[in-house]
């Protein structure tokens, strides 16, 4: 299937990677999307229910700070925390996969090998995903900045995990000594893919806005704006639920920019892809 194959081992600029990322999801979105469905079903079944329970938790009394030291609230944050590190690591550790079968095969995706990569990968990519969890949350609590910082060459680390099927802290090395030289570049690309998703996350997120706008405006008209729990009701919560889920559906698409990145920068490093055009050109000489 080589008609129209996507060359992921590139150099490109910022703005290449960015429509080049969504020009692979139009083309393969269908087995994109089912293969999401197919292993990463299960970990978004746990995010809603963990996402349901945490808001149960806190509904009614979201701005109640004695409700932040409650043991209900910190179960229901914990387990929601544990099942995004999850469902983020399957997600992740799917796609990189999905884009190692496109590349191995020539442009072909094989779903049960796919499948079982990802099934492999999934501990390492768990345990990769709780220590950049770890580094960047030390680094937000040090002025921000180092937070920021780490979080650009750990989310390259994940793509070199599964791509050099490397292990976690040799994958978190490759991803400082990729990032070398080329912080600000790799940095504005992710940020401006997730504004991306989020924008288009956006629309969904409108029922929620208008209903919290509606409902805010009706408890002034009441002169019950001091008691802005009542604004935080059963239908709330539930646009709240599925606003999150919508939006977690789509961050799944960051990860195809990431791996991108992550080729530009192996590219501009090693070589890796000039080499085997080199060699193939050899091949058939």
């Amino acid at each position: 299937m080589n008609r129209d194959l996507i060359q992921f081992k590139q150099q490109r600029e910022m703005g290449e990677i960015i429509s080049v990322s969504f020009k692979f999801l139009r083309e393969n979105y269908k087995t994109y999307f089912r293969l999401l469905i197919k292993v990463a079903g299960p970990a978004f079944l746990l995010l809603i229910a963990a996402l349901s329970y945490y808001s149960y938790s806190t509904l009614g009394d979201p701005l109640n700070s004695e409700m932040f030291m409650s043991g209900g609230f910190v179960i229901s944050f914990g387990i929601l925390a544990l099942t995004l590190l999850l469902y983020f690591s399957v997600v992740y550790a799917t796609v990189f996969n999905l884009i190692k079968s496109y590349i191995e095969n020539e442009g072909e995706i094989k779903d049960a090998e796919v499948a079982a990569w990802a099934k492999d990968d999934l501990g390492k990519m768990f345990g990769l995903n709780i220590i950049s969890w770890i580094f960047i949350f030390a680094g937000m609590m040090l002025f921000l900045i180092p937070g920021i910082y780490v979080s650009v060459p750990l989310s390259i680390a994940m793509a070199a995990l599964i791509f050099k099927q490397q292990s976690i802290f040799e994958s978190i090395t490759e991803g400082f000594k990729l990032v070398k030289d080329n912080w600000w570049m790799s940095f504005l690309t992710l940020v401006f893919v997730w504004i991306i998703i989020y924008v288009i996350s956006l629309i969904f997120q409108l029922p929620l806005i208008i209903y919290t706008f509606v409902k805010a405006f009706t408890s002034v008209n009441e002169g019950s704006a001091a008691d802005m729990s009542e604004v935080f009701d059963w239908v709330y919560i539930l646009f709240s639920i599925i606003s999150s889920l919508v939006q977690y559906i789509f961050y799944s698409i960051i990860p195809i920019g990431i791996a991108f990145l992550y080729f530009h920068l192996n590219e501009k490093k090693n070589f890796t892809g000039t080499y085997e055009r080199i060699d193939k050109l050899g091949n058939n000489s």
